[in-house]
């Protein structure tokens, strides 16, 4: 696998983020850019990933598709399909969003609306309209799962990829964000396989982290912290993820804010792969 991450830190130019990556030991990041980029500095962008020997593995949307305010519904779907294009044009092999939430709370929040069957037909609806416009080649529109929205676990992905039926519709795994109980909390390297067993030929790209859960206090509280600060054992995952991913899938650390919040989370993900003897 590739470990790697968002390029954390102050940078301006292609220059700056090229010397910010060196430093990190990525080998797999997050794009830095976005369909409004010029093309030139794009070009720069990949041209630096490159020299550093790294590949850029997601193309973000986070964007709510089915914003209330129809104007920003309409201009979240033009970015999301023109992220799925700078994709494809660029060779980023995952362009990733959310499926979107009526709710007016944020545009990545649990609303009762999230899973009824007619929010299900216009998530169908929205991703098959993205990639039938954009009509991609090389690039796959994935949809990172989340604990109060569908995909919510690993056989509602799949189903979701059987409905959607579309060649460049991939799978974005993201197991932290599927153990949203303590059944999958307190069972997770059984669920973990579970992920990527049902899930492997559809994995573009795979976000790591950890989580965490109160043992006594109710009502259940699980949250998401990075590797090493909670409780899955990360030799365990990383072996399984070794199971089922191939040597240049790109494993990317997330939700860190500082290059050295990534820094310690990097080592200490590369220090549980060589006890486990995985390359990175």
């Amino acid at each position: 696998m590739l470990l790697g991450g968002t390029v954390a830190g102050h940078y301006s130019t292609p220059e700056e983020w090229e010397e910010l990556l060196k430093q990190s030991r990525f080998k797999a990041v997050t794009a830095p850019f976005t369909c409004h980029t010029p093309k030139a500095e794009i070009a720069a962008y990949c041209a630096a990933a490159k020299r550093q020997g790294a590949v850029i593995a997601e193309a973000g949307v986070w964007k709510n598709l089915f914003d209330p305010d129809p104007d920003a519904a309409a201009a979240n779907l033009a970015f999301a399909k023109g992220q799925l294009a700078l994709a494809d044009a660029w060779g980023i092999p995952c362009c990733v969003n959310i499926v979107g939430t009526q709710s007016d709370a944020g545009w990545d929040a649990a609303d009762k609306s999230n899973f009824t069957p007619e929010t299900y037909e216009k998530i169908i609806v929205s991703i098959r309209e993205i990639i039938d416009s954009v009509k991609p080649d090389r690039a796959f529109y994935c949809i990172e799962p989340m604990p109060w929205m569908v995909p919510d676990g690993p056989e509602a992905y799949l189903q979701l990829i059987r409905d959607v039926d579309r060649k460049q519709f991939g799978a974005h795994m993201d197991f932290v964000n599927m153990i949203n109980c303590p059944r999958r909390y307190l069972n997770a390297e059984g669920f973990i396989d579970e992920c990527f067993r049902t899930l492997a030929p559809y994995i573009k790209s795979t976000h790591l982290k950890d989580t965490r859960m109160h043992p006594t206090r109710l009502t259940t509280i699980l949250e998401e912290c990075s590797p090493g600060e909670g409780d899955l054992n990360f030799q365990n995952v990383l072996t399984i993820m070794d199971r089922y991913l191939p040597q240049d899938a790109p494993v990317l650390l997330e939700h860190m804010q500082t290059f050295a919040e990534y820094e310690k989370a990097y080592a200490y993900v590369a220090a549980e792969a060589e006890k486990a003897h995985i390359s990175i």
